[in-house]
């Protein structure tokens, strides 16, 4: 176990418990692009993986065909809308959210931004109840249901399930992208592949595993979290993506607002869903995650620990997780960018805000609060 995040979760659980409560009511390329790698056919396998299979799984794949040539409905009924801007607070509870606000200026795209401590519950929003496109942050909520039923007894980390391998089919000719059943691979190595990699492979071999999308819906309104929601699995996110600008217009269907992540994040930390066992494989893995180098983790102190899963879509970048402090603070943080004229920008963005939660609450868990006129 690494140091750090999940070495202190049993500890906190009461007192995170108790505090969270103030904000429950109030192909190729273009997912993940250069950090998250679309459909990789090859990823370094950690040591876990030199582990025997299990007895093999059966889970029904969709068959090798092309997908059908005519034209799909792709946008449902209600799900798209024009984003309408919205006008900034004439005044801010405290300098943290005065500076978080600034950075998440929308000028160049619409930007959402949602973070609690979880040692005193204050809470900081920017469009935190406003759909965003969840790209691969939504393997975070995949995987948790998978543990969940691991620790039901309906799956295991030691049985084997095959990669769900996308056949090539044009954008928008199916409702369903179709994919084919590859490779066996541990229910834990598509874990660690599909949230230290990012892989889409897996993450939809897990997807198939517990049901697939409507399993994942019906798993989060269980739990609480209806702000999230699955409609498509990666295979056929990633052959449709770029139908819409996420900076110019919200499309509910897999889509997270960034209060309701947040609330997973601090719900699975808190040990409200997972065992003991399953929460610490979770974050732990998280923690390893090699993607978005430049995003969440890049401005912060050398002895913070971050378990985090970055998301990357056409013009859109995101990246949630949680923040442990060197005095043992514990952030839950989601963050969704879109716009700001390309991928770097966006990148900086996230690192940006990062920032700037990390020092506000460094600050006022040393006792100093200020109130800030606009």
């Amino acid at each position: 176990m690494t140091k750090g995040l999940i070495s202190r979760v049993i500890a906190s659980l009461a007192l995170a418990g108790s505090v969270f409560a103030p904000i429950a009511p109030a192909y190729a390329g273009s997912l993940e692009s250069e950090f998250d790698h679309a459909f990789v056919a090859s990823v370094p396998l950690r040591s876990s993986q030199t582990q025997t299979p299990a007895k093999a799984v059966q889970v029904k794949v969709q068959p090798k065909v092309q997908a059908s040539t005519e034209s799909a409905q792709r946008a449902l009924p209600g799900s798209v809308r024009p984003y309408i801007a919205q006008p900034r607070p004439v005044s801010y509870a405290s300098s943290l959210d005065a500076q978080v606000f600034a950075l998440a200026d929308g000028s160049s795209g619409r930007i959402g931004v949602a973070a609690i401590d979880l040692a005193t519950g204050r809470s900081v929003n920017v469009l935190g109840d406003t759909p965003f496109p969840m790209a691969s942050t939504v393997k975070v909520a995949i995987a948790s249901i998978f543990l969940d039923m691991v620790d039901q007894g309906k799956l295991s980390l030691s049985a084997s399930y095959p990669l769900m391998v996308p056949v090539k089919s044009r954008k928008y000719s199916s409702l369903v992208a179709p994919v084919r059943a590859g490779s066996l691979l541990t229910g834990q190595q598509l874990i660690e592949r599909s949230l230290i990699h990012s892989d889409n492979m897996a993450t939809d071999a897990l997807l198939a595993a517990v049901g697939g999308p409507p399993a994942v819906n019906r798993w989060l309104r269980a739990t609480g979290n209806s702000g999230l929601h699955v409609d498509r699995d990666i295979a056929t996110l990633v052959r449709d993506d770029g139908e819409y600008d996420p900076a110019r217009m919200i499309d509910s269907r897999d889509s997270a607002t960034p209060r309701a992540m947040v609330s997973l994040l601090a719900g699975l930390y808190q040990g409200r869903w997972l065992s003991s066992a399953s929460r610490s494989f979770l974050f732990a893995t998280m923690e390893q995650c090699v993607t978005g180098k430049h995003r969440m983790r890049s401005q912060l102190p050398g002895d913070v620990v971050v378990a985090h899963k970055t998301g990357t879509l056409a013009n859109t970048s995101s990246d949630v997780g949680l923040i442990q402090t060197g005095d043992g603070h514990v952030y839950a943080v989601a963050i969704y960018v879109t716009g700001q004229g390309g991928h770097s920008s966006r990148d900086e963005k996230i690192a940006q805000i990062t920032r700037a939660l990390y020092d506000g609450y460094q600050v006022e868990s040393s006792g100093y609060r200020v109130a800030v006129q606009h």
